[in-house]
């Protein structure tokens, strides 16, 4: 969820992002892509071909091997695509979350054809950020600010009613469907530390998964069901995932629920992994890292 798309930079440095993947079983981190712009939220296409990245409002696809962003067309008269957003199961599908004014309290959830065009919205109440797509293709799941609080809601991909499946006090958010359909993992402040649970699709049978001194946010299942990774904030941020903070990435393997770092703690934060972003065969994640650079 984006709250505020405003980079803490001072004005006398600049931002260079890179796209980078990491191998879960040996720790391996490779750069893919790198640019002096802010780019976020790292989809990876259901083929492996290609990642989906957002960046100053408009989505771009980064074909493997390519040295250069491409634009994906997207008809909005004015485009403020946020960094929740991803690919459909069947890979024929897109959904993002846009704002069409310059307040984040518009941001509603949308769907088009994978290749671009004109957006459908889904969602009617506002402010609503997308971030989980059911395995059968049928229902999305977004987190929403109704009467003050932030909840995680699921509504049919065809819109209509939206129904609200937590009710906890403080924020939940990230939701994002297990492989299997079977739960929704998701990062909630219920406990008062931002930690990771899971529940059924039907906000039933709450489970906290950790309970450390890490903020934990944005869990997403493996495409096989084995792994779950996640955004750890090295320093308590309430609830808050603000860009610009040490974090690293740890693995959680579901069979046991033992966890361990993935990567070493980088500069990242908001936009590293806001969204699913496994390799199709579940041997790898792609993620963000930032670097401040002096201006010239």
């Amino acid at each position: 969820m984006v709250l505020l798309l405003v980079a803490l930079v001072a004005q006398d440095t600049t931002i260079r992002s890179f796209l980078k993947t990491v191998e879960i079983a040996s720790g391996k981190i490779e750069t893919v892509y790198s640019a002096d712009r802010r780019f976020e939220a790292p989809n990876w296409s259901r083929d492996g071909r290609y990642f989906l990245i957002n960046s100053e409002g408009r989505l771009y696809r980064l074909t493997a091997g390519a040295s250069q962003l491409a634009e994906l067309p997207v008809s909005l008269a004015t485009p403020r695509i946020n960094n929740d957003h991803g690919i459909s199961p069947d890979g024929k599908s897109l959904v993002i979350s846009h704002e069409p004014t310059e307040d984040w309290l518009t941001s509603s959830v949308y769907t088009l054809p994978i290749a671009g065009g004109t957006p459908k919205r889904i969602t009617t109440k506002a402010p609503s950020f997308w971030h989980g797509w059911s395995p059968d293709g049928k229902t999305l799941a977004f987190v929403g600010r109704r009467d003050g609080e932030f909840d995680i809601y699921t509504i049919s991909v065809d819109g209509g009613d939206e129904r609200r499946i937590t009710t906890c006090k403080g924020l939940d958010d990230g939701p994002d469907y297990s492989p299997d359909g079977a739960f929704i993992y998701y990062n909630s402040f219920c406990s008062g530390r931002m930690q990771i649970w899971r529940m059924r699709p039907d906000g039933s049978q709450p489970e906290q998964l950790t309970n450390d001194a890490y903020a934990n946010w944005f869990p997403h299942p493996s495409p096989d069901g084995h792994w779950l990774v996640f955004l750890s904030f090295v320093e308590d941020q309430g609830q808050d995932h603000p860009f610009g903070r040490q974090v690293k990435l740890r693995l959680m393997d579901l069979r046991d629920r033992s966890v361990r770092d993935v990567t070493p703690e980088f500069f990242g934060g908001q936009g590293t992994i806001n969204v699913p972003s496994w390799a199709p065969d579940s041997k790898r994640v792609a993620f963000v890292a930032y670097e401040r650079q002096a201006a010239p």
